[in-house]
């Protein structure tokens, strides 16, 4: 009898594990018609979000429309931030999110889709400034004040790249490059994709021109790690767009360079 109830137990105990493994995000989605992206909507042009109308533009955007359209559902854009990006989609706040830097440390507990696209880092400083930083070297100094926005990559960076200037972190909603605009800080380092459209907004600002940009990182898309039924189907429509142009159509299109 004894053995009859263990091996009962053993039984309900692995059919509990297979119903547990069955759910995936792929089958939520589908069932209740909503794919829920999270997304900062503070990188041009990647994603950014108009206060007036709580509506969200950008490469990014178009990347999950796209999908969202392919899976045969709605979209729903949940506000986020740098900070908590990678706790949302752990807890099951949102499905997946927009591009996100690939790194060990988000890589412990979530779960990555394939790259899509690429990026480094420069540094800007305003421009009438310029003239007195023209490498790396030049901004890694006591005197030099470097923002960045907290929970960011550029957060590790600064401290990475600067070990002896000052550290200027803010939160967000404030912006690291709002810190040099306003005088508080001498440089901010971000990706070579938001750089150039800083600069086009803001003509005082101005990209450093180093000898090369640093860290050259993929990007991808932040998923529940668990969960490899939803990682393999967006890996099979990562594959399928790259194959049929979608994702060079939209960097022409928010004119990337990659």
């Amino acid at each position: 009898m004894r053995l009859v109830k263990t091996c009962l137990v053993a039984v309900m105990l692995v059919a509990g594990t297979a119903a547990v493994q069955a759910q995936s995000a792929l089958q939520e989605i589908l069932s209740d018609g909503v794919l829920k992206v999270g997304t900062t909507g503070d990188w041009n042009p990647m994603t950014m979000r108009d206060p007036a109308t709580n509506s969200y533009t950008g490469y990014d955007i178009d990347v999950m429309n796209e999908l969202a359209k392919d899976l045969g559902v709605e979209v729903e854009f949940v506000p986020t931030d740098w900070k908590t990006l990678v706790n949302g989609v752990v807890s099951g706040k949102y499905h997946i999110t927009g591009s996100a830097s690939i790194s060990p440390a988000r890589a412990k507990a979530a779960g990555y889709s394939d790259s899509y696209f690429s990026l480094a880092t420069v540094p800007l400083v305003l421009a009438e400034n310029a003239g007195k930083f023209k490498d790396w070297d030049d901004l890694n100094k006591p005197d030099v004040t470097v923002a960045a926005t907290l929970g960011t990559t550029q957060e590790k960076q600064v401290k990475q790249f600067f070990p002896d200037a000052k550290h200027q972190i803010v939160e967000a909603p404030a912006r690291d490059f709002q810190e040099v605009l306003a005088g508080r800080a001498d440089a901010h380092i971000t990706s070579n994709v938001e750089a150039y459209k800083l600069v086009a907004k803001y003509p005082q600002m101005a990209v450093v021109t180093v000898s090369a940009p640093k860290a050259p990182t993929p990007i991808a898309m932040l998923m529940p790690q668990a969960d490899q039924v939803w990682i393999n189907y967006v890996n099979t429509w990562i594959k399928l767009k790259e194959e049929r142009g979608f994702f060079d159509g939209l960097a022409k299109k928010w004119q990337l360079s990659n």
